[in-house]
C-alpha cells in the first residue's frame, strides 16, 4: 500500500533525527516538530514510536537483504567457480552496504544505529521481531560463511559472528569520528569504500582462526 504524503514526511523526518541522534535519544516531540504534524498523525500512520522504528527498519533492511540474496544467487549459479570463500561473502556484504549508502542519504548511519538499538538490553521485542522477520533471508549467508570458517562448535561460531557484526557496527556508527581521528593523526581522510575493504581481511582472520581445543586440520 502506498504511503500518504503525511506518512512520508514523518518517516523522512524520523530518519534524519535517528541518523543524527540515535533511536533512543530521539523523542516523538522532535519528530512531530520536524515533520510539522501532531502526535495523532504519527499514531495513526505508525501506531507508536516502536511502529515508526519498525517502518524505518523495513525501509533499509529489506533492500539490503534483497541485494545480498541476489548476489548469492548469482554466485551460486556459477558452478565453475567452486566454493564460496568467507572473503567473497564478506565482500558481498560490504557491497550491499555501500549500495544501500549510495541509494539513500541517511542509510548507513540509520542502519548502524538500528543494529545498535537491537543489541540494547531493553529492546527484546524489537530484537525478536527483527530476528523473526529476517532470519530466513540471512540463513543462507550464515551457512555459507560457516562452511569456510575454522572448525568450531556452534557456541564458538555464535560469538565469532557477533564479534564480526560488532566490528562492522562500531566502525560505521563511528565513521565520522574515526575519520576525524585519522585526519589528525595522518592528515588524510578515509573513504567509506576503502574502510569497508580494509575490514574484510581482519574479519576473515577472525573467522578462520583456530578455535581452542579443536584440531589443526579440518575434519
Amino acid at each position: 500500500m502506498r504511503q500518504s504524503v503525511t506518512a512520508k514526511k514523518i518517516l523522512l523526518s524520523a530518519e534524519v533525527l535517528f541518523a543524527e541522534q540515535g533511536f533512543a535519544e530521539t523523542t516523538m516531540r522532535e519528530i512531530t516538530s520536524a515533520a510539522n504534524v501532531n502526535l495523532a498523525a504519527v499514531n495513526y500512520h505508525f501506531g507508536s514510536k516502536k511502529g515508526l522504528i519498525a517502518a524505518v527498519a523495513e525501509k533499509y533492511i529489506a533492500p539490503l537483504m534483497a541485494d545480498l540474496q541476489r548476489l548469492l544467487s548469482e554466485r551460486q549459479a556459477d558452478e565453475k567457480s567452486g566454493t564460496i570463500t568467507s572473503e567473497e561473502l564478506l565482500e558481498m556484504l560490504m557491497r550491499t552496504l555501500l549500495q544501500l549508502g549510495k541509494a539513500r542519504q541517511y542509510a548507513l548511519p540509520v542502519f548502524m544505529r538500528l543494529l545498535e538499538l537491537i543489541y540494547m538490553k531493553n529492546q527484546e521485542e524489537l530484537r525478536d521481531a527483527m530476528v523473526t522477520r529476517y532470519r530466513g533471508s540471512f540463513a543462507v549467508f550464515i551457512e555459507l560463511l560457516r562452511k569456510d570458517s575454522a572448525v568450531m562448535g556452534d557456541d564458538e561460531f555464535f560469538w565469532r559472528l557477533h564479534f564480526l557484526m560488532g566490528s562492522v557496527i562500531f566502525t560505521l556508527s563511528n565513521f565520522q569520528t574515526l575519520v576525524a581521528i585519522e585526519m589528525r593523526e595522518f592528515e588524510r581522510s578515509a573513504e567509506i569504500e576503502l574502510t569497508l575493504h580494509r575490514m574484510i581481511p581482519v574479519l576473515v582472520a577472525g573467522l578462520q582462526a583456530r578455535a581452542e581445543h579443536t584440531p589443526f586440520s579440518r575434519l
